[in-house]
C-alpha cells in the first residue's frame, strides 16, 4: 500500500524529520524500549517499539537500512506480530520549494488464510490511517516552525 503528500520545506528537513523517533512515537502511540530510543535514526540502527495497537499489546522491531540520504530509507521488521513487514520512505524534492513524500508498505501475516483476512478487513484500513496520520503531522512540523524542535 502506498501514500503520498507534497509538503513545502527543504528536502533535507522532511527526510530528518521522518527520522525523528519522537515524532514516530507521536503518531503510533508505541515507545522506542531498546536500541536506538531517542534522537533521529540512522543506517543500521534498530529499534523496538512496544505498546497497545487495537486493543492488544504489541511489539514491533525495525533495522533501518537500506539509508542513502535525503532520498529514501527503509525500516524492515526484525520482530514481531507480522510474517513480514518492510516500510519504504522516498523524497523527491520537486526543484519548486516542495517535495514529495511517498511511503510503501509491504506486509505479510502468519496463520495461512486466516492471517490474510485479518490484514486486509483490520490491518490495511488501520496501517492506512496511520501513514495519513504521520504524513499530517509531518507535513505541520515541516512546513511551521516546530521542526526546529526535533532538529538541533
Amino acid at each position: 500500500m502506498c501514500d503520498e503528500i507534497v509538503v513545502r520545506a527543504p528536502i533535507d528537513r522532511c527526510f530528518l524529520l521522518s527520522t525523528s523517533l519522537a515524532i514516530v512515537e507521536m503518531e503510533l502511540g508505541m515507545h522506542p524500549v531498546k536500541g536506538r530510543t531517542s534522537g533521529l535514526v540512522l543506517r543500521g540502527d534498530t529499534v523496538r517499539w512496544e505498546g497497545w495497537q487495537l486493543g492488544i499489546p504489541q511489539f514491533h522491531e525495525s533495522l533501518i537500512e537500506p539509508f542513502e540520504p535525503p532520498v529514501f530509507f527503509r525500516d524492515s521488521m526484525i520482530a514481531g506480530r507480522f510474517a513480514s513487514f518492510e516500510h519504504d520512505h522516498h523524497f523527491e524534492d520537486r526543484g519548486d520549494g516542495t517535495v514529495l513524500l511517498q511511503d510503501e508498505v509491504r506486509f505479510s501475516m502468519p496463520f495461512g488464510f486466516a492471517g490474510r483476512m485479518v490484514g486486509r478487513g483490520f490491518l490495511v484500513p488501520h496501517i492506512r490511517g496511520l501513514l495519513r496520520r504521520r504524513f499530517v503531522l509531518l507535513k505541520r512540523i515541516a512546513e511551521g516552525e516546530e521542526w526546529q524542535q526535533y532538529l538541533q
